[in-house]
């Protein structure tokens, strides 16, 4: 059973900053999209790289989407040959979470003039092709 997953204290004005910019809608929206993206254009993160957990907490029905959950959990997974029921699955979500915030914000403060979708949609492409 998945828990609820907090982001770092650093990261939860990131995630309300970067919500309040690309105007996506609720703050859920940004860190999933953090997340994917950190899932697809990094490598594996290693455990001992988890940062705080003061930040912003989401359920992982908010987060990911009730019907959504087991797809993400799946993509975890697969990418370090976990069982759905291990115990490090929440960890590595949290891990994401928090790389995707950072290298989004990073990111957008680099490319600060375009707007949401001019901003995403090169991010969007690059994903779908890495499929």
């Amino acid at each position: 059973m998945l828990s609820n997953i907090k982001t770092s204290l650093a990261n939860k004005t990131v995630v309300t900053e970067l919500t309040h910019k690309l105007q996506l809608g609720s703050e859920n929206i940004v860190a999933r999209l953090a997340f994917s993206y950190s899932l697809v254009s990094s490598s594996k993160l290693e455990l001992k790289q988890q940062r705080d957990a003061k930040g912003k907490e989401y359920s992982p029905k908010v987060l990911f989407g009730a019907n959504n959950i087991p797809i993400y959990i799946a993509m975890i997974c697969q990418k370090y040959g976990l069982q759905k029921t291990s115990s490090d699955v929440g960890k590595y979500i949290k891990l994401h979470l928090d790389d995707g915030l950072e290298k989004v914000d990073k990111e957008y403060k680099r490319n600060s003039g375009l707007n949401s979708i001019d901003f995403l949609m090169p991010k969007i492409e690059s994903g779908l092709k890495s499929v």
